[in-house]
């Protein structure tokens, strides 16, 4: 059984209830149907009957949950949860009324409310359309500061550097040039999500160019001293996780290499998840791994908000969305 199946199996015995926002997308709706039919989670999708049957004719909606924020009976409900978030904010009773009518607002309601286990949208809006809501209403998990995203990157086979057969890359989605603290908060997320999704024990390796200080560019970007002390502040916040750095990728995977830059290391030569230190890198780093090394890339999935939340990519496929669906069930565990 592939990593993916396994996601499936597993996300179809917690039974949660996941909410699609995009009634009006076709792959939804079908990605709405095959969920239900093969009893991944139970799916709650905003939009109306007649709608979608316009969008996807022939698709079966028996078993799905059609809500529509303009008739719901919950939307009052929901405007008052919206308005007490964001009165502080100078949000009027008014305004909050009109802004839970909009379907993705109305799904990070539903998360908000409990209503829902977790909520998935983006295949018609924006990254900023989507998140934004969850950053206003739902917010950030405990101790965690940082919204970030990962990507679960499986291997074609296994590889001597890749034992596990699976491997997570961050942050190669959201944050565009990380502080330490937020490079701090983005390993400790990636490594729970290894833990819940990807099913690995994960050893986290912060990269650079630089291993051990190898490399300097204090005169420039600094980005070596950023992620050494993100290492330093990863520690701090979980001092029970296998987590090492900086490293370079070869430092990180090869124990050869490992052993002869970072001697002493637990993670050196070992490393399971990977934290770029910026997006530019990371966007590379798993782009490279996809096409030149046939990698399947799930993701991005959404991590540090306090209940589960990702965003789609608008070229997604129904797949994709039945993935995402399976990953944001487990979160939701």
């Amino acid at each position: 059984m592939s990593l993916l199946d396994e996601i499936k199996s597993k996300a179809a015995s917690l039974k949660k209830t996941i909410v699609l926002c995009e009634g009006e997308d076709k792959r939804v709706v079908e990605a709405a149907a095959k969920i239900t039919e093969e009893g991944i989670a139970k799916i709650v999708l905003i939009g109306n009957e007649e709608e979608c049957k316009k969008v996807a004719p022939g698709v079966n909606l028996s078993g799905i949950t059609l809500i529509d924020p303009l008739t719901s009976e919950k939307t009052p409900e929901y405007a008052k949860i919206l308005y007490e978030a964001r009165k502080v904010k100078g949000m009027t009773e008014e305004q909050a009324k009109e802004q839970a009518k909009d379907r993705t607002m109305f799904g990070a309601l539903m998360l908000k409310a409990g209503d829902v286990d977790g909520y998935v949208s983006g295949a018609c809006h924006s990254t900023a359309n989507t998140l934004r809501p969850g950053l206003q209403v739902v917010k950030t998990a405990p101790g965690i500061k940082t919204v970030s995203s990962c990507f679960i990157m499986i291997a074609p086979q296994k590889h001597e550097y890749n034992p596990d057969g699976v491997a997570v890359f961050a942050d190669c989605a959201i944050n565009i040039e990380p502080t330490a603290e937020q490079l701090a908060d983005i390993a400790v997320s990636s490594a729970k999500t290894a833990k819940a999704i990807a099913g690995i024990e994960p050893r986290v390796a912060m990269l650079s160019f630089s291993t051990k200080g190898s490399g300097n560019d204090d005169k420039f970007t600094q980005t070596v001293p950023k992620v050494q002390q993100a290492v330093q502040l990863a520690k701090q916040m979980a001092p029970e996780l296998a987590l090492d750095g900086e490293f370079q990728f070869d430092a990180a995977v090869a124990p050869e290499v490992g052993q002869l830059k970072a001697p002493g290391s637990k993670v050196a030569g070992h490393a399971n998840v990977f934290v770029f230190p910026n997006i530019n890198a990371g966007n590379i780093g798993y782009k490279i791994a996809q096409r030149f090394g046939g990698y399947m890339a799930i993701g991005p999935v959404c991590q540090g908000f306090a209940r589960p939340l990702n965003d789609l990519s608008r070229g997604c496929s129904v797949e994709d969305i039945v993935a995402t669906v399976a990953v944001t069930a487990l979160q939701a565990e």
